[in-house]
């Protein structure tokens, strides 16, 4: 079990024996395994030279006893670890240089089509693992291959330090559960802006790679989707993200510093920033309230408050003063 790093079956064994007899001199040992003298003396001094063993003393029958695992092995595999992650790099480099050649000298592979909704998905997990710097999504209502709770992959990502910007069509955050799954990526890191309509789905990866669906939603039959390489419509799709971030709505758990004129004023709190995030949205009440577990009346009385606050009557007013106070 633990050959992978660096402990053959015959020390490990050795070394199990001396940990559930606490002290045991080498004869013991020996009965106890079953094995000739010659190669537990021969275990014993690769233990001690991977530090699980105390070095030999001017006895040679002396007690032996077995030290902590968890220093020697653990750096042990602190390296394995660090090993595999650059080889996965490599890997990572060697594919899209693998790519890039292919697409220089055929242009039928700057796209590649999956069919299939296990296909898809496995194919987004796959980009995300893969991701070394920023993943963009345009998150549509009815996911057609991975809901929001499945998506794993994007707390990994955030993680070891891969940023996430997300365009949430509004109608998704109406689905049951929705605002609660994104709020999680946004505790985690991820930046979240909401939209009314998005007009495709769609998943960019470090600005190298994009994944967009070819059939629209409302035919029937399995999605098929196109993998885009680095190309001129690869291009065209991160213009096409950009020009819809700067135009959605920030979503947030909690509130800014305030950022008005003077610097001062109120400060709305997370329960607030919710709340006028869902209502910059366009959500409506009734599903806002939904969203946040209280009554629509509740809505419509913070509401109220926060207008009183901002010192406008109306909603578009409220609407204008949060962008110009920076609340959310």
């Amino acid at each position: 079990m633990l050959e992978v790093i660096g402990l053959t079956p015959g020390e490990e064994e050795l070394y199990r024996c001396l940990v559930q007899l606490t002290t045991a001199r080498v004869d013991e040992l020996v009965e106890r395994l079953g094995r000739p003298r010659t190669q537990v003396l021969a275990h014993l001094e690769g233990l001690r030279g991977k530090g699980l063993v105390p070095p030999a003393g001017p006895d040679p029958d002396a007690p032996l006893r077995p030290l902590a695992p968890d220093v020697p092995l653990g750096a042990a595999l602190l390296r394995r670890q660090e090993a595999l992650e650059a080889a996965r790099a490599a890997v990572n480099h060697l594919t899209e240089e693998y790519r890039a050649g292919v697409r220089r000298h055929d242009a039928a592979h700057l796209v590649e089509v999956i069919t299939g909704a296990g296909a898809l998905r496995e194919r987004l997990r796959d980009l995300q693992n893969g991701a070394r710097e920023e993943v963009l999504w345009f998150c549509r209502a009815n996911p057609l291959a991975m809901p929001g709770p499945e998506n794993v992959e994007e707390f990994d990502a955030l993680a070891r330090g891969v940023s996430y910007r997300a365009i949430y069509e509004r109608d998704m955050l109406l689905e049951p559960g929705a605002l609660e799954d994104v709020e999680q990526g946004v505790r985690a890191g991820e930046q979240a802006r909401v939209i009314d309509r998005l007009p495709v789905r769609l998943a960019i990866v470090d600005g190298r790679q994009a994944l967009c669906p070819l059939v629209p939603d409302r035919d029937s039959g399995e999605p098929t989707a196109a993998v885009v390489g680095r190309s001129q419509l690869l291009d065209a799709l991160l213009a096409l993200f950009e020009s819809h971030w700067r135009i959605a709505t920030p979503l947030r758990s909690s509130a800014p510093a305030p950022d008005g004129p003077d610097g001062t004023g109120y400060r709305p709190d997370a329960d607030e920033v919710r709340l006028l995030s869902l209502f910059v949205a366009g959500v409506p009440d009734k599903s806002i309230a939904s969203q946040l577990g209280v009554s629509r009346r509740t809505v419509q009385r913070r509401l109220a408050d926060l207008m009183a606050a901002a010192g406008v009557d109306t909603r578009p007013g409220l609407a204008f003063q949060a962008a110009r106070r920076n609340w959310i």
